[in-house]
């Protein structure tokens, strides 16, 4: 089994509904975090994914996290034991200063550092009711569920996708002047081109191990069905298949020749941007847009099983699992079955729940936390 990341204790200060939290966990049991709708059971896993590189798991601004009667500053920080040993991690922002936007700082050992050296101690994964919709949403949202896959196995990937809307939203405002400086929109294009490669690239080379880990433990018998993914987008087909400079060159030619197009559309019309992840349920060969409510949770569960399936295999360390309001919509024996998998994992799991009767099978394997008005107390 890999070695496992785990966190010791959490302390949150001014983060959301919490003006000053703490708590210790020991052990490999999961942790449960029960209370009553809106007691501030999701901020505590919010917090733990501020651990990682990226935005946590609500995409939020920095600002948005602050406590709303605090001075605008909040905290979090973690006493972990990841792949590199012992560790504090911290991170959060300091008080605003007149309309200044705040920067995230980041801290492993009191020492700055920036979010992507979080992920050389440990891994993050989550799944959200937020999630829910992945299958019937929007494309934009399946390729931001995609990069954050992406992300728990290439820490620099999200700076990549950052740097590439810069680009494009460059590229975009030169072609709103009627006669834009052509030397201006080639040096952008080529600075597109490098980075839209190494997005697609990314993407694409995560795709294909994760459809080998979906194969490899295909089982029509087993709770959570078998998927089979995909992403679609001319780049991602192309890199796999020719060097990373011809795909560049190739990409440039298409964003010079559709100059006129997209200045007319008021957007870049091929791009990394407008691809989309598809998943197919394989025991119907339907696409999972298609499948029943049900068997999209059921396959959601599966894909993130097998994506920390693929972290842990990838970093050498299984990842720190967060799994919000999940439990309490699968039966006994798919509850058994989620946390049988990721205990063979070895990963550390934290899930929340309002009804403490939806853990009562794992009663005597978990580490059980009330939470209500901002506060965290053992059970």
């Amino acid at each position: 089994m890999a070695s496992a990341a785990r966190i010791y204790r959490l302390t949150l200060t001014n983060f959301r509904s919490y003006h000053v939290a703490s708590l210790e966990t020991s052990g490999d049991d999961p942790i449960a975090l029960v209370g009553p709708n809106g007691a501030g059971k999701t901020n505590i896993l919010e917090a733990i994914s501020w651990l990682a590189p990226g935005r946590g798991l609500r995409h939020a601004t920095l600002e948005d996290a602050a406590f709303n009667e605090g001075d605008g500053a909040w905290a979090v920080s973690a006493e972990i034991e990841g792949a590199l040993g012992l560790a504090t991690l911290g991170t959060g922002i300091e008080p605003p200063v007149g309309d200044a936007s705040p920067t995230r700082k980041c801290r492993i050992d009191r020492e700055p550092v920036s979010p992507t050296a979080f992920a050389d101690h440990l891994r993050i994964l989550w799944l959200v009711p937020a999630m829910d919709g992945l299958f019937t949403g929007s494309a934009g949202e399946r390729r931001r569920f995609l990069d954050r896959l992406v992300l728990a196995i290439n820490a620099e990937h999200g700076a990549r996708v950052n740097a590439l809307d810069r680009a494009l939203r460059s590229r975009n405002r030169l072609l709103e002047n009627t006669n834009p400086d052509s030397h201006w929109l080639d040096a952008i294009e080529h600075e597109t081109a490098e980075l839209a490669v190494a997005v697609a690239a990314a993407r694409a080379d995560a795709v294909s191990r994760l459809a080998g880990v979906l194969a490899a433990r295909s089982d029509p018998s087993g709770a959570f069905p078998s998927a089979s993914i995909a992403i679609e987008g001319a780049l991602e087909g192309m890199v796999p298949n020719m060097p990373a400079v011809e795909v560049e060159d190739r990409y440039r030619g298409m964003l010079r020749d559709n100059r006129a197009r997209d200045a007319a559309a008021g957007r870049t019309l091929e791009g990394p941007h407008t691809s989309d992840l598809h998943v197919i349920y394989t025991p119907k060969s339907i696409a999972a847009r298609d499948a029943s409510t049900g068997e999209q949770k059921a396959l959601l569960i599966g894909l993130v099983l097998a994506h920390a399936t693929l972290v842990t295999e990838m970093a050498g360390m299984a990842p720190v699992v967060l799994l919000d309001e999940v439990v309490a919509h699968l039966d006994p024996n798919r509850r058994a079955a989620l946390f049988a998998a990721l205990s063979r994992l070895g990963a550390q799991v934290w899930v929340t729940g309002a009804d403490p009767a939806a853990f009562s099978e794992l009663a005597s394997h978990l580490q059980m936390f009330g939470v209500e008005n901002g506060r965290v107390t053992r059970r």
